[in-house]
């Protein structure tokens, strides 16, 4: 047994000796019913000896038939001792449920409590479902097949006794021999059970998390990140899996040891048995009490232990066990997309922010493409409009930028380096890109202000509030600690607090698309001030004149050519450039 193993039956040990302290009437009713199926072991295969050695043999079909008879009533019975002991079984499996899902509960609760360690304990859906119905059902079965097995072992080995101790010296070595080769595949199988549960575990909170943030997944651009990160989990799953299943065929081939040999043993050895004196009724009988008694008891003890019991020592382990320290994430946040955008330093310190190089996208083999032949080049700090008529192609540019969308031709470039197939933890260290839709979860908001970043102070956050003019909203929720519900906030609401987290973030490029849509002009203007005003390069998808009017620079997309100035150079020498702001003045 290993040392996780031994550890977790001594922390068991004590709370499952004051379960069954508490049921000792339930636990002597149950033993009361099972004395009466050992009863029924014994009868059987005695009266099957005594019918052929005593009636049929000895010329008196009657006094056979008789015996027979006994054994039916023997059979027959068993029906009403299966019935009184699922009656009593009850009284144990259903407590111990209910006891189960009242820690589990009390556990997640104890998390996000004042004074707890906090956060989202999202392994607790598969505790409260899979996990305690797998302790339920795995505790019911073990009961049943040990107390089956006890009882029924007794009463067979003591008419083996009874009819012949000779039958003993047959039988009995080779289902001690099928029974340790069974019991040399528990340690493993255990093992193999806990891998198995903590990957489930584990691809659940990923699957939970995935899903909460899916929206911020595109945002940032991790989603390929999440998708490998996906991947590997279930390969987890699987492998363990697939050593689950094949200790379980190594128990197969042992259940089939114990199942088999003593019956083989018993045909090879009659010639020698009936030397010392056992009888033919005595040999049907032995026959009648491996086939139809200890054999059954024994295989479904051995599937039992196998499958039931390393299973429940397992799940019980993980529900009452103390609180696992959390894994590190293979792809990183906030604090490791930090060090990722520390890594390129020296090698941004002179690349453009932005670099566009002949950059072709279309979408479709034979589509015309949305963008032909761009080059573009942002400098570090500059503050970029992105303005161009509906389906020009403006989302799909800031899609290319964040390294989300690939091209179909040409190279780009964030910080000097190429985007396109960069591991999701670097992107997510250069860039943010805000979408039209915001996204905000259902967490305090303070947690989502600090989204993209992981050790803001108070006063930054202050800062940043007032900078957007989020204290009105911040003070109607609550204060940054007050639980923020989605569906109650305005979508211009939603998109300042999307800006906010973005403007905290300490990705030095920020993609704006259309983000400030649902803004009232004064609120986009003081959001932009402020996200121009942070160090780093700003480029926004205009949604108003002033947004160009603002920028340093403005990128007009016409989907034949682009041209780039300033507002009042691209008034002399844009056409589309003065439609849209004729259009916007309008």
């Amino acid at each position: 047994m290993t040392s996780t193993e031994a550890g977790a039956l001594r922390r068991l040990a004590p709370p499952a000796r004051r379960f069954l302290a508490h049921r000792k009437g339930v636990l002597i009713r149950l033993a009361l019913w099972s004395l009466a199926e050992s009863g029924q072991a014994f009868l059987v295969g005695h009266a099957v000896a005594r019918s052929v050695d005593e009636g049929f043999l000895a010329g008196d079909p009657r006094r056979g038939l008789l015996w027979l008879g006994v054994a039916l009533v023997a059979v027959l019975s068993g029906a009403r001792v299966v019935r009184g002991v699922f009656a009593q079984l009850a009284g144990v499996t259903e407590p111990l449920r209910d006891g189960l899902v009242r820690h589990a509960v009390d556990r997640s609760m104890a998390r996000a409590a004042p004074g707890g360690p906090g956060g989202t304990d999202r392994a607790a859906v598969s505790r409260l479902t899979n996990q305690v119905e797998i302790a339920r059902d795995s505790f019911a079965g073990l009961v049943l097949t040990l107390r089956s097995f006890v009882f029924t072992a007794a009463g067979a080995l003591l008419g083996l006794l009874s009819l012949h101790p000779a039958l003993l010296v047959v039988v009995l070595p080779p289902l001690a021999a099928g029974l340790a080769l069974f019991l040399v595949t528990l340690r493993p199988m255990a093992a193999a059970q806990r891998r198995a549960l903590a990957a489930d575990e584990a691809l659940g909170e990923h699957a939970a998390s995935a899903r909460a943030a899916l929206r911020d997944l595109a945002a940032c651009g991790t989603g390929p990140g999440a998708e490998r990160r996906g991947a590997d989990l279930v390969a987890d799953a699987a492998a363990a899996a697939r050593t689950l299943a094949g200790w379980a065929a190594v128990r197969t081939a042992a259940l089939g040891v114990a199942g088999h040999l003593p019956v083989l043993a018993l045909l090879v050895a009659v010639e020698w048995l009936r030397g010392r004196g056992v009888s033919v009724g005595a040999l049907l009988g032995a026959f009648t009490y491996l086939v139809q008694s200890l054999l059954p008891a024994l295989h479904t003890l051995m599937t039992a232990l196998g499958a039931a019991g390393s299973r429940l020592l397992v799940v019980l382990d993980r529900i009452l066990g103390p609180e696992p320290e959390p894994e590190p994430e293979p792809e990183s946040g906030p604090s490791t997309a930090s060090a990722s955008a520390a890594a390129f330093a020296v090698h941004t310190a002179a690349a453009p922010a932005v670099e566009l190089r002949s950059v072709t996208l279309s979408y479709g083999v034979r589509a015309e493409p949305v963008l032909d032949a761009l080059d573009l080049r942002v400098a570090p700090g500059e503050h970029l409009a992105v303005v161009g008529p509906s389906g020009i192609g403006k989302s799909t540019l800031t899609r290319l930028v964040a390294g989300t969308l690939a091209p179909s031709r040409g190279e780009v470039r964030v910080a000097g380096r190429v985007v396109t197939g960069r591991p999701a933890a670097e992107l997510a260290a250069l860039r943010v890109l805000v979408p039209q839709d915001a996204y905000v979860f259902s967490g305090t908001v303070g947690d989502n202000l600090a989204y993209l970043r992981t050790d803001p102070s108070p006063a930054e956050l202050d800062a940043a509030v007032e900078a957007f003019g989020l204290a009105p909203l911040v003070e109607r929720l609550g204060g940054l600690d007050a639980t923020v519900r989605p569906a109650e906030l305005s979508p211009g609401e939603r998109q300042l607090v999307a800006l906010v987290r973005a403007y905290l973030s300490p990705a030095p490029l920020l993609l704006l698309d259309e983000a400030t849509c649902h803004l009232d002009p004064a609120s986009e203007a003081r959001a932009e001030k402020a996200l121009a005003g942070r160090s780093g390069t700003l480029v926004v998808v205009a949604h108003r004149l002033s947004s160009a009017v603002r920028a340093d620079r403005t990128l007009v997309l016409d989907g034949i050519r682009a041209q780039s100035g300033t507002h009042a150079e691209l008034l002399g020498r844009s056409p589309l450039y003065r439609d849209l702001t004729g259009h916007w003045n309008s």
